[in-house]
């Protein structure tokens, strides 16, 4: 697999001892693989056990971040933490977003500096900055954090990011990520739900489908990381910064999906909605899911219709210039990774 073995290691120099938080998610588990690839030693925290993270020659425990006690002990004699972990989506309790974001994020920071870790890469979000408006061309100065949020999610990333530049220090280097529409095989969100939707017919586009947004494939978004960790120390140019990234060209959203749906044998989306449309039903349904406390999330919210709607691509020079941020697998290949693995996965009906 040329994206696991790349001309140069992303993290040159000797192995090191990296904890990777997540280490069985999406992003968490491609973490793992660069590292392991790369000759470096793994640690995957997380509350689970994955069978495909011990497969991958990592060492696993099991911990939940919103509990401090022992924490610590797994952070001894690590170089380097990649905070990849998260409590995702887009409905849920404000409170449980808040204590695996903030709280896991918190207590994760300050178990880290007591054993004496110097470098933290944590996995932000675009949306952290998101205000519903379109952002074409957007560096991070341009995008400060928002007063309202449509969702918990992004507002507890926003709050984690805060803390983890807070942090940033003499003896403690930080940096934040902001990877933007994760995609590719093992994807469990965006590439299987708009296939389950088109097939049931449930899959429709907000606005006229000429809104444009980056997209970041799975190894990119994990090479970045470990390109951000290669440079990190107290006083480095990402130190206490936060950065944008997707692959170099953004794409034009809804003709990306149909090429997508066409690419696993399914017609293209051939119905629409107007944004201010797609606004009034995500707000109403979010009222109905609330006051009846209706189970699952809705079909619409006013955080995805805004998402779906908006042109959101970012500048990322800060990144190229500040780490050495440079993609490993192009957008015609990364299709075609993602295609056969879809084939190969067929989605279940959400």
């Amino acid at each position: 697999d040329p994206a696991l073995s790349p001309l140069a290691p992303a993290l040159p120099g000797p192995p090191q001892r990296a904890l990777v938080t997540g280490g069985g998610g999406f992003l968490g588990h491609a973490i793992v693989a660069r590292l392991r690839a790369e000759g470096h030693a793994v640690r995957s925290l997380a509350r689970g056990r994955y069978p495909e993270v011990e497969a991958l020659g990592a060492e696993q425990v099991q911990h939940d971040l919103a509990d401090p006690a022992g924490l610590q002990a797994h952070l001894d004699g690590v170089d380097v933490v990649f905070h990849a972990a998260s409590r995702t989506g887009v409905w849920g309790p404000r409170e449980a977003f808040f204590r695996a974001n903030v709280d896991g994020t918190r207590h994760l920071l300050e178990a880290a500096r007591a054993a004496g870790v110097r470098r933290f890469v944590y996995t932000s979000s675009p949306s952290a900055t998101f205000d519903g408006r379109d952002a074409e061309g957007a560096t991070e100065a341009d995008c400060p954090y928002p007063t309202h949020f449509h969702a918990p999610y992004p507002e507890s990333k926003a709050e984690a990011e805060r803390l983890v530049l807070a942090a940033n220090g003499p003896a403690f280097a930080t940096t934040a990520l902001r990877p933007h529409l994760i995609w590719g095989p093992r994807d469990p969100h965006i590439l299987p739900r708009l296939v389950s939707r088109r097939r049931q017919g449930r899959l429709v586009r907000v606005g006229p489908g000429t809104n444009k947004v980056g997209i970041c494939y799975i190894d990119n978004a994990a090479v970045a990381h470990l390109q951000a960790a290669a440079v990190l120390q107290p006083g480095s140019p990402n130190a206490g910064k936060a950065y944008f990234l997707h692959d170099p060209d953004p794409v034009l959203l809804w003709p990306w999906i149909d090429q997508l749906l066409v690419a696993v044998g399914l017609p293209p989306v051939q119905r629409s909605v107007s944004p201010g449309v797609a606004m009034a039903l995500g707000g109403l349904l979010e009222w109905v899911w609330r006051t009846f406390q209706r189970p699952g999330e809705p079909p619409m919210t006013r955080f995805v219709a805004a998402e779906l709607a908006s042109s959101h691509w970012y500048d990322l020079s800060a990144a190229r210039r500040d780490f050495g941020y440079a993609p490993v697998v192009g957008p015609d290949e990364g299709l075609r990774r993602a295609v056969a693995w879809l084939k190969a996965n067929p989605p279940a009906a959400v």
